[in-house]
């Protein structure tokens, strides 16, 4: 007569501490290469560090990217995914500066491929139309002098008839004619930003991203006792960029 075999208790082997060690590392591991693959392709942070975009920008604020709307750089290629759409006029963008290399800029578009643009005593013309620009802060009104620099790359594009004579200045400058793949970009504290119109038009190729919100805000020259806390501007946080 057959006996019934005795049962058996099950007994899973126990994990040693270091097949637990090795397990969160490879969580980590996994999650470090996820949140540097989103901030490289999907989202960044930016540190404004000057007053070029006042009132808009201030120093201190710390702005997310939407690095994907243009098309995001792939890591280690020089190739980009497809993008959402093309950059547009008056959207605020960070790029790569065209002078500076490693140095992150952000300006906002004031022209786009194809337009005639050109400023008369510090009013934008589109193509013959002022610009709305309500975001633009004018506060020198004093001298406007004639810039060599200006006129050494403008008159590749210069539209007008006297080029012998043409003495672009910070305030009024053009007609220009923008090139394809090429972005005429200006800071909205007008008079006291260095942008294109002394450097020249930006290829597309140089813009990383748009930005989107100041997720966080502090003002490093605060009086007010509890830095830590009081310089925090709050009212800042989370504020939608247009």
């Amino acid at each position: 007569m057959a006996k019934n075999k005795p049962k058996t208790k099950n007994n899973p082997k126990r994990e040693t501490a270091g097949e637990r060690t090795m397990g969160w590392i490879k969580s980590i591991a996994a999650a470090l290469v996820l949140w540097l693959l989103l901030r490289t392709m999907l989202v960044g942070a930016f540190h404004i560090t000057s007053g070029s975009m006042e009132r808009t920008l201030l120093v201190g604020d710390v702005l997310f990217v939407n690095k994907a709307l243009y098309g995001a750089e792939i890591p280690l290629t020089n190739k980009r995914l497809p993008a959402f759409r093309q950059p547009r006029r008056r959207d605020v963008v960070v790029f790569d500066s065209a002078e500076e290399p490693g140095l992150t800029v952000v300006k906002r578009i004031i022209g786009v491929p194809g337009d005639t643009i050109e400023m008369r005593d510090n009013v934008v013309l589109i193509n013959g139309e002022r610009l709305d620009e309500p975001h633009a802060v004018v506060t020198d009104e004093l001298g406007d002098p004639a810039d060599a620099k200006m006129r050494a790359w403008q008159l590749r594009y210069f539209l007008g008839e006297d080029r012998l004579h043409y003495a672009p200045s910070l305030k009024n400058w053009g007609p220009l004619a923008v090139p394809p793949d090429s972005f005429m970009m200006m800071g909205d504290n007008r008079d006291f930003s260095y942008d294109s119109r002394y450097w020249g038009f930006l290829g597309g190729d140089r813009i990383m991203g748009k930005a989107l919100i100041v997720y966080y805000s502090y003002d490093k020259n605060g009086l007010l006792p509890l830095p830590f806390f009081t310089a925090i501007r709050w009212r800042r946080l989370f504020t939608l960029l247009r």
